[in-house]
C-alpha cells in the first residue's frame, strides 16, 4: 500500500492573496521600495546642492510639485507602517525577565512608541518646528 502525502495547491504568483495577514505582510515589505526611492531622491538633492545655488533652488522648486508631495505622503505612510509592524514584532523577539517575572509584551511595546515619539519631538524641537518661526 502506498501513501502518498497531501500537497496543497498553492499559485506561484499569487499566494499571497489567499490571506489578509499575508496581503498586509506583502503591502508592508513593499512599501520599503518608496523608502529606497526617497532615498534615492535625497541623493539628488545632495547632488543639487553640491552644484551650487541654482541647482538647489530648482530641486527645491520641483520638491513642491504636486506628484512629488503625494509621493511623500506615501512615503509618511510607508514608514509609518513599517515603523509600527516593527514594533508589534518587538515583544515576539525581545523577552525581559525581571528575576521571576517576564515583562508583558504590551509593556516592551509601549516602551519602544514612548521611545520614538520623545525621539521624533526632540527632533522636531532641534530643527525648529516649535520655534514658531
Amino acid at each position: 500500500m502506498s501513501v502518498k502525502p497531501y500537497i496543497r495547491e498553492v499559485s506561484k504568483s499569487t499566494w499571497y492573496l489567499s490571506r489578509r495577514r499575508d496581503i498586509l505582510h506583502m503591502i508592508d515589505e513593499t512599501s520599503s521600495l518608496f523608502i529606497g526611492v526617497y532615498m534615492l531622491l535625497l541623493l539628488m538633492g545632495l547632488r543639487a546642492l553640491a552644484e551650487g545655488e541654482a541647482a538647489y533652488l530648482l530641486y527645491l522648486e520641483w520638491l513642491g510639485s504636486p506628484l512629488l508631495l503625494g509621493f511623500h505622503w506615501l512615503v509618511i505612510a510607508s514608514t509609518l507602517m513599517n515603523s509600527i509592524s516593527w514594533f508589534r514584532s518587538t515583544p515576539k523577539a525581545m523577552r525581559v525577565q525581571i528575576g521571576e517575572n517576564i515583562v508583558p509584551g504590551y509593556l516592551i511595546a509601549a516602551g519602544h512608541y514612548v521611545a520614538w515619539v520623545m525621539i521624533s519631538l526632540f527632533i522636531f524641537f532641534v530643527a525648529g518646528v516649535f520655534s514658531g518661526g
